[in-house]
């Protein structure tokens, strides 16, 4: 289902990275390695948006001010893709929590919807309580959705079915941790092909969290 994204969120990715090496390299060889610098460090990622929750209520991006983010774009119909992305970043967030409670307690999970038209906030309930029982899910109007999106350098379309309601939604498959002010830090680790074997495991989610969250 999501092949066809794949060239564009690698691409996506691709370009992320390049601006951090190219930083690196203009910079000389000291005898010291300097501290390790977030990996989305200054990247324009990210950025106001106003939402509703999976209890109704609405929900903007002042409202985690002080928190950490950890946030995944995705749509509770998907077959295969999101709630398996789902489960590995809720499993390492789990992980962390219980090696470091009060800084896990410092991050904010988040799902935000590619899909509002059959993502409302009864359906968003049920789909986001399976995997964290802080895991916030948000919805909103096709225009809010596109926003946010648009914000966090997420693309998305549908993708049409055997029947009116039974469409997929291709979307980039991107895990942001962003900073208590709302700044992008990293990507989480999710299934790659291109990837080493070992990354997009809850373990390298929990590893990634333990580099960045103080």
């Amino acid at each position: 289902m999501m092949n066809f994204a794949n060239m564009g969120q690698r691409l996506v990715r691709a370009s992320l990275m390049l601006v951090l090496a190219s930083a690196l390299a203009s910079c000389g060889g000291p005898a010291e390695a300097p501290p390790a610098r977030p990996p989305l460090e200054g990247a324009r990622i990210g950025g106001p948006f106003t939402l509703v929750d999976q209890d109704g209520n609405s929900v903007s991006d002042t409202d985690f001010a002080g928190k950490y983010r950890l946030l995944y774009f995705g749509y509770s119909f998907c077959p295969d893709i999101c709630p398996i992305d789902l489960q590995k970043l809720m499993r390492g967030l789990t992980q962390f929590e219980k090696a470091a409670p009060e800084r896990g307690a410092k991050i904010q999970p988040l799902f935000v919807t590619v899909d509002p038209a059959r993502d409302t906030p009864e359906a968003l309930k049920p789909f986001v309580a399976r995997y964290h029982p802080r895991l916030l899910g948000l919805t909103g109007t096709p225009e809010q959705i596109a926003a946010a999106a648009k914000a966090f350098v997420v693309t998305y379309n549908k993708v049409e079915g055997s029947a009116p309601d039974r469409y997929l939604m291709a979307h980039s498959q991107l895990a942001f941790l962003m900073d208590p002010e709302g700044k992008p830090l990293a990507l989480l680790p999710l299934d790659d092909p291109s990837t080493d074997a070992d990354e997009g495991t809850p373990d390298a989610v929990a590893a990634e969290l333990e580099k960045w969250v103080k």
